[in-house]
């Protein structure tokens, strides 16, 4: 290996009773942007918590920058943490947030100061600075969490789900953020259930389930793996008989199913292709066509089709 990980996690177990948030994760995350990706409930915000140093691990290892996670008090300068859920002050105004945080890791109150309005600046936030923060929606919070975890200017980002609830043109401008900085020589892991959403930031994935590392890598590769699996698309039709006769004759369908009076269920081996001619199927055949709707377009489906092919 010709780098250093940015993160290392080695047979990585976190148990909350009888139920496992990591079970034996095992995964490398290279410099720049990883994304971890998996649905809810698969261990995201538990590792994410453990590489904070919130949670102890049962078992295991994991090191951040080739440090290890406990006992390594110059580490929390080193690393920022946005978590999914909590972890604000509603009677707080952003800049007070912010600047606190700062404070109790060790910043002057002039310099806190400072970088809590450089932090706001940067998320859009300094004008609404001293405005309680429990009068937010739920974007201008995830902003908010965004601007504490970058306001001490961190090597290592952990991100988790910071695109929830936020309106296109913010996750438009975080994406942008997020790039600058990964070019500006920080790194980052930004964990999501939305599979685009990671495609536009990287092509270097770790893809989690179930507390198990189940793939990692590049995205295009390991998305090529889902090619054996057929994949489930609902179409909506006022002629949905004409529609199925038409699709049936397509060496790349599995299956065709009536689910409701306008809908027809396909199963199909290439997507891709598949989407590519439906346009041309409604214009050349007749065929009505007002709805289309990809039900493995989740992350829930893309890991079921890998637990599949890993058992």
């Amino acid at each position: 290996m010709s780098f250093v990980p940015v993160v290392e996690a080695v047979n990585a177990t976190k148990r909350y009773g009888e139920v496992l948030g990591l079970n034996g994760f095992t995964a490398t995350f290279p410099p720049g942007i990883t994304g971890l990706v998996g649905p809810n409930g698969a261990g995201k915000s538990t590792l994410f918590r453990a590489l904070a140093g919130l949670l102890p691990l049962d078992a295991g290892s994991l090191t951040i920058l080739g440090e290890g996670v406990w006992n390594h008090p110059e580490r929390n300068r080193m690393i920022g943490y946005c978590p999914d859920h909590g972890g604000l002050y509603g009677w707080m105004g952003p800049e007070r947030f912010v600047r606190t945080l700062l404070e109790v890791d060790g910043f002057s109150p002039s310099e806190a100061t400072d970088r809590a309005h450089r932090a706001l600046e940067t998320v859009d936030l300094l004008p609404v600075k001293d405005r309680p923060i429990r009068t937010f929606s739920k974007g201008m919070r995830q902003r908010v969490k965004v601007a504490q975890a970058i306001a001490h200017d961190p090597k290592v980002l952990f991100l988790d789900e910071p695109l929830n609830g936020t309106d296109p043109v913010g996750r438009a401008k975080f994406l942008a953020l997020f790039r600058s900085l990964a070019a500006s020589g920080h790194h980052l892991i930004i964990s999501t259930h939305v599979l685009h959403e990671v495609e536009r930031l990287t092509d270097n994935i770790v893809m989690i389930s179930n507390g198990r590392a189940i793939a990692q890598g590049d995205l295009h590769r390991i998305r090529d793996l889902l090619d054996q699996y057929p994949h489930t698309v609902e179409l909506e039709s006022s002629t949905p008989r004409v529609l199925a006769k038409v699709l049936a004759g397509r060496v790349d369908v599995f299956s065709l199913q009536f689910t409701g009076p306008d809908r027809v269920t396909v199963q199909t081996s290439s997507p891709d292709s598949f989407f590519q001619d439906l346009p041309e199927i409604a214009l050349t055949e007749g065929v009505s066509l007002t709805g289309v709707r990809s039900t493995d377009d989740s992350l829930e489906a893309v890991f079921r089709y890998l637990a599949k092919g890993r058992g």
